[in-house]
């Protein structure tokens, strides 16, 4: 059974730091792509990084410069570095693997395991 369980959010203010994690059981992490998504209140869920088997990655424009995703094969985890946090970063993220495909994606409906999320709120 494939579980993401992710962890690492809290609470911040503008141009604070966070670093999501997501742990992977069922999977090895090093074989699919993963991507990490965010849901604002009242906003659908959007793609915000992606990273593929071969360490390759993408970001929403919005996070561009921002954020960084990054892999650790032998903990089976990915992680999600979130620097100079804005107010409109505020929400819940998600881990989730990718159900088909190599190509780098951030359309939710490429994937087909997620985790449960957790919150991240920017204010001051």
């Amino acid at each position: 059974q494939v579980q993401l369980v992710e962890s690492g959010g809290g609470s911040v203010q503008p141009g604070g730091s966070l670093r999501l994690s997501c742990a992977a059981s069922g999977i090895k992490v090093g074989w699919y792509n993963l991507g990490w998504f965010r849901q604002a209140p009242g906003k659908e869920r959007e793609g915000v990084s992606c990273i593929r088997p071969d360490g390759t990655v993408a970001y929403d424009d919005s996070v561009k410069g921002r954020f960084t995703i990054s892999r650790d094969d032998d903990k089976n985890m990915v992680y999600l570095q979130l620097d100079n946090l804005k107010t409109e970063d505020t929400g819940i993220y998600t881990c989730a693997r990718r159900t088909a495909g190599l190509s780098l994606s951030l359309n939710r409906d490429d994937y087909g395991v997620w985790g449960q999320g957790t919150q991240v709120t920017v204010s001051s």
